[in-house]
């Protein structure tokens, strides 16, 4: 018996037919005038496709990085550890403090040199081949570090280090700012680094479909989060009239605005180690109550996290989101588990922002605008009208051939062919994924693909006739006996289709997306829904011989 038969089930010729109206419907808002839709009734203003920054417009912002915020973090750094190292080598110290562009570290015990001197370039590290200025001495590492006398030593970030820095941090950026702007992969955003008078420390970003405002609140925040220990030694307001210590520094109160808190440097865990966050409610409200947002830690940042609150039980430590305490709770206990939970004055949206900040990562160094300008569509309404027109010339052809060919199964072909794009324009839609030029060539690439599947079973059905098959059979074998040949081709070009969407970007992508979602609607509109049209001409007229 064969694998296709011309009944269809009540359910099954239903599910068709409603898959096919429900695309139509989703596709109209696409193709009425933007005026005709706005005036619709709100229930009514069905999601519509986005349109790129070359059919449409979009934002474009040119952000800077903040060099010297950068090379002043990278500081601390560096004398956090170097604090930690000589702690772990149990060499005795008087001050390990920040001078200028270095690090000084001065010894109790100028015996001590050569072991604190060896113990301490452990912390630099060799830079690649191509970032070599001569040979000889540090000039190989990111950082120098050397004695200048007797019980003095120094660290202090090569200039090869600091680029090499700078550039990291630019590809972070861009990672984190993808992630942030266009997290599905679908808007075509294009975000890159640009050169400026410290090499490339510019990101160039241009997002389709998006307000300026809402792409600089998205991008605008580093999204920070650290956690530091609350300095107990004296109160802000002393540290405000006496002077900070070195190793403190007074942070405003988010929760208390005009006041601050005095906290230590060193950062015990931080927001590097988060994998999760997500909106949730204050968990000592028992789930209702204040919104707040809940985060988890890896495997190391879950360690520190327990060894931390285990050590210092009754101190109180500031959560710390963008230089601001966004909370200084006392720890009870050992806090296992690597879970947490920041609280405050939240709204809905902005609890969900800032979970997706947390989640996509911090910025490692704060941005600046150094230019912002809307843009107006690159290839012009000319542009647009051409495509257009080119989509309905291509759709024009191929309905003619496919009639001439093959006569009234081939009308079958066009409307399966129509009912196709109403399924790509429908998906794009919900998926709220942005359609471009690349796009719209995507769809003419699908037309060609979704009536070569026809022209397989067709001919197919021309075959069997000619061997002397009845009709009914000669039908049913087409469309059986063409199956595996169709799936073969459709699994290909998808294939293809998915390697474009993993390994390419911006616009690749966009071309990707309309491509596989015409190759999928495809296989439905190609052999379901034609097989409908054709089963139920077959009941309905009772033909006695068949043309095509």
């Amino acid at each position: 018996m064969s694998a296709f038969t011309l009944h269809f089930s009540r359910w099954g010729a239903v599910a068709t037919i409603l898959i096919s109206v429900a695309s139509v419907i989703f596709a109209l808002p696409n193709v009425i005038p933007l005026s005709t839709y706005e005036s619709l009734p709100s229930w009514a203003q069905l999601p519509r496709m986005p349109l790129g920054l070359d059919l449409r417009g979009g934002t474009h912002l040119l952000y800077q990085i903040d060099t010297a915020q950068l090379k002043k973090d990278w500081l601390q750094s560096i004398q956090t550890e170097s604090r930690r190292s000589l702690s772990e080598a149990r060499i005795a110290h008087s001050g390990v403090v920040i001078a200028g562009n270095q690090v000084r570290v001065n010894l109790r015990d100028p015996a001590n040199t050569d072991a604190a001197l060896t113990k301490l370039k452990t912390l630099a590290q060799p830079l690649s081949t191509s970032l070599l200025t001569s040979s000889g001495g540090d000039t190989g590492m990111d950082v120098a570090v050397q004695s200048t006398q007797p019980g003095v030593i120094t660290l202090e970030p090569t200039q090869a280090g600091i680029q090499r820095r700078i550039e990291n941090a630019i590809s972070r950026s861009i990672e984190v700012i993808r992630r942030r702007v266009d997290p599905q992969g679908t808007t075509e955003a294009t975000i890159q680094a640009q050169g400026g008078a410290n090499g490339k420390d510019r990101i160039l970003i241009q997002v389709p479909g998006l307000a300026p405002d809402e792409v600089k609140s998205r991008v605008g925040t580093t999204a920070k989060l650290t956690f530091q220990l609350v300095d107990s030694s004296m109160s802000a307001e002393d540290a405000k009239d006496h002077g900070v210590p070195p190793d403190s520094q007074l942070l405003p109160d988010q929760e208390r605005p005009g006041q601050f808190v005095l906290v230590h440097k060193e950062v015990i865990v931080s927001g590097d180690d988060l994998v999760n966050a997500y909106a949730g409610y204050d968990s000592r409200a028992g789930g209702v109550g204040e919104r707040a947002v809940d985060f988890e830690f890896n495997s190391r940042g879950a360690a520190a996290f327990a060894r931390v609150t285990r050590e210092n039980i009754g101190r109180p430590f500031a959560i710390i989101l963008d230089g601001k305490v966004i909370s200084a709770p006392v720890i009870r206990s050992e806090i296992p588990g690597g879970r947490g939970q920041i609280t405050g004055n939240f709204g809905v949206e902005e609890t969900n922002r800032l979970a997706l900040l947390l989640r996509s990562g911090a910025l490692p160094a704060a941005l600046s605008i150094i230019e912002e300008r809307s843009v107006g569509p690159s290839l012009g309404a000319d542009s647009i009208d051409a495509g257009s027109i080119a989509a309905a010339v291509g759709f024009a052809a191929v309905s003619l051939f496919m009639i001439s060919a093959y006569g009234l199964f081939g009308v079958f072909s066009v409307i399966a062919l129509a009912v196709n794009i109403a399924i790509i324009m429908a998906c794009l839609s919900l998926f709220h994924a942005t359609l471009t030029m690349p796009g719209i060539a995507g769809i003419v690439l699908t037309m060609g693909v979704a009536v070569d599947a026809n022209v397989l079973i067709y001919e197919r059905i021309r075959e069997e006739l000619r061997t002397g098959r009845g009709m009914i059979s000669a039908i049913e074998a087409g469309f059986d006996r063409a199956y595996a040949t169709i799936i073969d081709s459709h699994l290909t070009a998808l294939l293809a289709a998915l390697i474009l969407y993993a390994f390419g970007s911006g616009t690749v992508k966009g071309f990707a997306v309309t491509l596989s979602f015409g190759i999928v609607s495809s296989l439905f509109t190609a052999i379901t829904l034609t097989r409908l049209m054709v089963s139920t001409w077959l009941r309905q007229t009772r033909p006695t011989a068949l043309h095509i």
